[in-house]
């Protein structure tokens, strides 16, 4: 079973400054209207060349985007690329908004 985080203990781990290697895999326009930090690496791209983000396999990455279904396409080609703790925002970052 896929791994998840929800949105309150992303928001947690954030505000306690951890260094963590968040994906937005959602298109370049849509995270230069909002994002929380992070690489943007579109879907299709990352679709493309999963292998050339620089990340270990073992490296806890953490796939966003805005409702969870593009993070959670993402967190499937990561997982069949090798990478091991890949974890999907439920809910995206419209969860994240709603507690801020």
């Amino acid at each position: 079973m896929p791994q998840q985080i929800n949105a309150v203990e992303l928001l947690a781990r954030l505000n306690n400054g951890e260094q963590l290697n968040l994906i937005d895999v959602r298109e370049a326009m849509e995270y230069h209207t909002y994002n929380i930090g992070g690489r943007s690496i579109p879907l299709s791209k990352l679709e493309q060349n999963p292998d050339t983000m620089g990340y270990n396999k073992t490296d806890e990455i953490i796939v966003i985007c805005k409702v969870g279904l593009r993070s959670k396409t993402a967190q499937t080609i990561l997982l069949q690329n090798g990478y091991q703790n890949v974890k999907n925002l439920a809910g995206g970052l419209i969860a994240l908004q709603k507690l801020k």
